[in-house]
């Protein structure tokens, strides 16, 4: 009997101390007021107009949002993940930055660590682990020895610099190589610096990063020694994107397009050139904030609002049977006298 009693009192403890926890959930999770939607707009407005990259459109947008604040305009969006969608979306409408995001936690944000300098970082299985192969949908061979590499996201090289490398050894053979960008919406700039390596010959420079709040330019450069295999620096490679294109995905795309190494083919890609930094707003509340613009070190700007323009305009849908009729007309073209490519 005493067992039994000693099950009924552990089980009371955990329902109630259970209990407790959904509480807290709810509490967090409770109808947002207008006063605490204020809170976090205000909180927003402040660090935008501070830290924004272009510092006039800083102090438009925070007098925007303070504005509509005041009118209550989210009063309808009283859930907070709604409130937060609601506002990612207004400013991204107001700015034309596609990197503006509010996210709600239901988790407490602790306040901010100076000696943790990557203390919001989201984690990379989140967006980029092995539930999306790293990024990597399709790593295959075509006929007439073309590649295609399908790459969805630009995961970190720390957690998947050893897949690119294995991607790449078994691309390097190949004479034409389709890189497909079309659904990849970013991610870690050194992994666009990797994937660029193995298509050179050398150690090039990409784009910079200026950021604002230091006012520091920060250069970027390819690795000069890749692990495996290159594909190398003449043989054609054709990469493919759409308007879902976007931010280190373009980045890739828009310089090596500027070097004359790679044919875009697709439509116009999303127009995110403005790298972002995660703040703390509220106890709930975090804001991705654009505060870095890219700057190519040959064309001396580049493709934020406006996209990377394709050098072969083709529907999305159409880009990768495009894509493989420029594959062999190269290969046709640098075909030895008796060679014959097969179709």
């Amino acid at each position: 009997m005493k067992h039994a009693a000693m099950k009924h009192i552990v089980l009371a403890i955990s329902l109630a101390l259970g209990s407790g926890c959904a509480v807290a959930a709810d509490l967090g999770a409770a109808a947002m007021t207008a006063g605490s939607q204020r809170e976090v707009i205000e909180q927003a407005a402040e660090i935008i107009q501070a830290r924004y990259v272009d510092p006039a459109a800083g102090r438009k947008l925070a007098a925007e949002i303070r504005r509509e604040a005041k009118a209550e305009a989210f009063k309808r969006d009283s859930e907070p993940a709604a409130f937060a969608q609601a506002l990612t979306m207004e400013l991204r409408k107001l700015s034309g930055d596609g990197h503006f995001r509010i996210n709600y936690s239901a988790d407490l944000v602790p306040p901010p660590d100076a000696q943790a300098a990557d203390q919001y970082e989201e984690d990379d299985d989140s967006w980029a682990g092995p539930a999306v192969n790293y990024g990597f949908e399709s790593v295959r061979r075509i006929d007439d020895n073309i590649g295609y590499l399908d790459l969805r996201v630009f995961a970190p090289t720390r957690t998947a610099a050893d897949m690119m490398q294995s991607a790449m050894t078994l691309l390097a053979q190949s004479k034409v190589l389709i890189i497909d960008l079309r659904n990849n919406g970013g991610g870690e700039s050194d992994m666009g610096l990797l994937l660029a390596a193995y298509l050179l010959d050398k150690s090039v420079e990409m784009s910079a990063t200026y950021d604002r709040p230091s006012n520091r330019l920060t250069r970027a450069t390819t690795p000069g020694w890749v692990p495996g295999r290159r594909f190398g620096g003449t043989k054609p490679v054709f990469v493919l994107i759409s308007h879902k294109t976007f931010s280190a995905a373009e980045a890739f795309a828009y310089d090596l397009q500027a070097m004359k190494r790679v044919t875009v083919v697709g439509e116009t890609s999303g127009g995110g050139a403005h790298p972002y930094e995660r703040r703390r707003l509220t106890d709930h509340f975090l804001i991705k904030l654009p505060e870095m613009r890219s700057i190519n070190p040959l064309t001396g700007t580049d493709w934020q609002g406006v996209g990377v323009k394709p050098d072969v305009p083709t529907p999305p849908d159409q880009a990768y049977d495009k894509a493989l009729e420029l594959a062999h007309a190269a290969l046709a073209k640098h075909a030895k006298p008796d060679e014959k490519p097969a179709r």
